[in-house]
């Protein structure tokens, strides 16, 4: 399953509504990137949203 190792956000669903109230179901999935950083002091590969990168919760491996 798709899913960020640092905060756990996942697959979400819920409806798409029409202007006419059309109720459809769908899926937001997350902006996830496989990164290599730093684990316990080794690199490793790691399946990370791309919030989480932005804000600094990765320690990413050069």
């Amino acid at each position: 399953m798709a899913k960020c190792e640092i905060c756990g956000k996942t697959i979400r669903s819920g409806m798409s509504i029409s202007h006419s109230h059309i109720r459809n179901k769908r899926t937001w999935k997350p902006n996830l990137q496989t990164v290599r950083a730093i684990v316990d002091g080794t690199p490793k590969r790691v399946t990370a949203c791309t919030r989480c990168l932005r804000s600094g919760k990765v320690n990413r491996a050069i």
